[in-house]
């Protein structure tokens, strides 16, 4: 096998690793060859163990199949760095992938070329996060594994799902897009039988089970499944209603209150309405208080909202009182 070939052969196994099937003619177009030549690729490339799968006819083309052993992916330079500092980031929102991502790493770090290494040491040494203790739910990555082949594959997926009233009932849908909020995951799909968009939260999904049955790609309303989800978010029923009129223009207030975006309606040029609803009383405290001290706004809350948010106030002005100076407050 001549070096040119060993070349093409592995531009070949890259492009097949890019897209879940090609043409012949695609290809040789890609690798500017002939469609005999690829197909003489196609059967080197199964000759070394790859899985390649190819239909004949006019329609006919090759893809990548799962073996029963994990081929060697080829990276481009700027996709090696991408995974690399990914893998050292992992397992925000996760449950369980911490240890599997430093062992890929490792394995990784271990074959970067020298030119690479320099560039994850230095994005890896220059960030960092705060790993704050959550109880709250999170995602399985075999779950999310499983529904992001579905929403790939558009494959109908059958699944039992448990409500907040804590019902669980089995559910059919076609998989369209994975959404993270916050430290919450969301599977956007299609409810098969109730003709509907819905939201399904991670957390909340077991038994997973792929139907074979795919389907046409169906459009999200909007074209933007991350605002369609936020909408959608926005609109839920919460426990705790707390809407906030501010004296300032709407666009301002989204640009300075991360993950509210969706819930700030304009009323008027000067005036915007914020929906501070929620199902925890804390959360609510918390979003009220990140709207900052610059804008006047007036509250219409539940009581229950009320007296959580002065028992609040009098706790900190409790502790406030009896701060000897402002300069000995500890952080």
């Amino acid at each position: 096998m001549t070096s040119e070939m060993t070349a093409r052969t592995l531009r070949l196994l890259s492009l097949l690793q890019t897209r879940r099937e090609w043409s012949g003619t695609d290809l040789a177009e890609r690798l500017e060859v002939t469609v005999r030549t690829v197909r003489r690729d196609m059967d080197r490339l199964r000759h070394l163990g790859y899985p390649v799968e190819s239909a004949r006819g006019h329609a006919g083309g090759y893809r990548l199949a799962s073996g029963t052993d994990l081929p060697p992916l080829l990276l481009e330079d700027d996709e090696a760095v991408a995974v690399a500092v990914a893998l050292s980031t992992a397992a925000g929102g996760l449950t369980g992938i911490e240890e599997t991502a430093l062992r890929a790493l490792a394995k990784l770090e271990q074959v970067l070329p020298r030119r690479l290494r320099g560039r994850v040491t230095a994005l890896q040494s220059s960030l960092t996060g705060i790993a704050w203790e959550t109880r709250g739910p999170r995602a399985d990555p075999a779950l999310l594994a499983a529904l992001a082949t579905a929403c790939r594959d558009h494959e109908v997926v059958a699944f039992d799902y448990t409500t907040r009233q804590d019902a669980t009932a089995a559910r059919r849908a076609e998989p369209c897009h994975l959404v993270a909020s916050g430290d919450l995951w969301y599977l956007l799909a299609h409810d098969t039988e109730r003709s509907d968009w819905r939201l399904f939260r991670l957390d909340r999904i077991s038994r997973p089970t792929p139907t074979g049955r795919r389907v046409p790609p169906r459009p999200v309303p909007g074209d933007d499944p991350a605002a369609f989800v936020a909408a959608r978010l926005s609109a839920a029923p919460t426990r705790h209603r707390a809407l906030a009129t501010l004296r300032a223009p709407a666009d301002r207030v989204r640009a300075r209150t991360r993950g509210l975006a969706g819930r700030v309606r304009p009323l008027d040029a000067d005036t915007c309405l914020v929906d501070a609803s929620d199902d925890s009383l804390t959360r609510i405290a918390q979003t009220l208080a990140g709207l900052g001290s610059d804008w006047a706004y007036t509250l219409d809350a539940d009581p229950d909202v009320l007296d959580h948010l002065h028992a609040t106030a009098r706790r900190l002005l409790h502790a406030a009182g009896h701060s000897n100076r402002p300069d000995e407050a500890r952080f």
